[in-house]
């Protein structure tokens, strides 16, 4: 999942929004409040996306928004320490670096070092899903995720992430799953093939919409 890459990168982010807090008196004041005044909104725009998952259709910009806001919040933290007394912001700056390399912000992360692509396959009413292939390294299971999204027609380069369903291959091939429309309009049917190829049958998920 390429955490490596995003550790070192995200270190030398870090590296350069330091250099940058330790600069900034250099800085015109007119950039530096635009500098400000971006980082905000590049904050609450990511803020806003993970609490309400909403986003663009584009996965890479999704993650190079995502990218943006952390470096934004790590210069408004590292902004805030020069604040007095500076023992104290500097010290409270510390603590709320953190987070940036917790687990919940570095594995979105890495999604910005992974060549693949996902096609987005229409279902109906404007919904349409992906499938993410995933793995884990610790028991060696590996599976997919079928993400299932519902575009606006009045803004239709913005998506809604409505539900997730994860197959993993101890059950069939995640990988070949497909998501058909139901007759009931609020729920959609998961399905995913056995193999070998000689066994019939489907794991079907019956997944809401709502």
């Amino acid at each position: 999942m390429h955490i490596v890459l995003t550790t070192v990168v995200l270190l030398l982010l870090t590296v350069a929004m330091l250099l940058l807090r330790i600069l900034w008196d250099l800085i015109p004041s007119r950039l530096r409040s635009g500098i400000i005044m971006v980082s905000f909104v590049l904050v609450l725009l990511q803020a806003f996306f993970a609490a309400t998952r909403w986003g663009t259709t584009s996965d890479r910009l999704n993650v190079v928004i995502n990218w943006l806001a952390v470096a934004a919040y790590e210069l408004l933290v590292l902004l805030f320490s020069r604040l007095s007394p500076r023992w104290l912001t500097s010290l409270s700056a510390g603590i709320l670096l953190i987070p940036a390399f917790g687990a919940s912000v570095m594995f979105p992360l890495t999604e910005l070092f992974d060549a693949s692509t996902h096609k987005a396959i229409p279902i109906a009413n404007n919904f349409f899903y992906q499938i993410k292939p995933w793995a884990n390294a610790g028991n060696g299971n590996k599976g997919a995720d079928v993400i299932i999204s519902y575009r606006p027609p009045f803004a239709p380069f913005l998506r809604h992430k409505v539900r997730t369903v994860s197959f993993n291959e101890r059950q069939c091939n995640p990988n070949a799953t497909i998501v058909v429309p139901t007759p009931a309009p609020e729920t959609v049917l998961g399905r995913c093939p056995i193999e070998p190829a000689d066994s019939a049958g489907t794991v079907d998920k019956l997944i809401p919409l709502s």
